[in-house]
């Protein structure tokens, strides 16, 4: 990972969000089990962004346990005072796995500075090196994860997945961010829509 890799625009080919009735900007992605693609089996992805140019969004249960935030740190040249927080890291996808994107909490009102971008009521994704500057020395925002590389979509390529039973969307996105055990996130993001995963996988075995 590279100084370059977090920076201070919305450049990258991420598209901003835009209001519509088929906007799923700060909605999950729940893998169904006719998920075609094995890197996205059982995963939850929140979608950060949402155009007629496509998707963007950042996979919410894959841990990297063994990449250290503090490592990272002193890769980037990222000087810190001894008192940054346990960040974790976690994959966000496959399309430029060197790139970091921050998800974290922030005041319901309030401007946006550049290089943030707001998901949701309280939740944003910054890709600014200042957040890490500040999280390295113990500010910034309470709740925030590191997520490497992201999943993206081209135009209506989501939309297609979602009609061959790839996904299912849902709500609830800041509770699987930051509360729910990566292990239990798949099921109890089924669960808050209503689906018992049990009978869908006996469902899928006997398709």
């Amino acid at each position: 990972m590279s100084s370059s890799d977090i920076h201070g625009s919305q450049s990258g080919g991420i598209p901003f969000a835009r209001a519509g009735e088929t906007n799923l900007t700060g909605k999950i992605l729940i893998a169904m089990p006719g998920m075609a693609d094995p890197r996205f089996e059982r995963s939850v992805v929140l979608i950060c962004a949402h155009t007629d140019e496509g998707a963007m969004g950042l996979v919410l249960n894959r841990p990297l346990p063994e990449i250290d935030f503090g490592d990272l740190l002193e890769q980037l040249g990222i000087d810190s005072d001894g008192s940054a927080r346990p960040i974790e890291v976690r994959f966000g996808g496959p399309v430029e796995p060197g790139r970091g994107f921050v998800l974290h909490n922030v005041p319901e009102h309030g401007n946006d500075p550049e290089g943030r971008l707001r998901i949701g009521r309280t939740l944003a994704m910054t890709t600014t090196r200042d957040i890490l500057e500040e999280l390295a020395n113990g500010h910034g925002p309470a709740s925030a994860v590191l997520a490497l590389g992201y999943a993206g979509w081209g135009p209506g390529q989501l939309e297609d997945e979602m009609l061959q039973n790839g996904w299912l969307t849902g709500d609830g996105a800041e509770e699987l961010i930051f509360s729910t055990a990566h292990s239990d996130k798949w099921q109890t993001a089924l669960r808050a829509q209503g689906i018992d995963p049990s009978l869908l996988s006996a469902a899928a075995g006997h398709a």
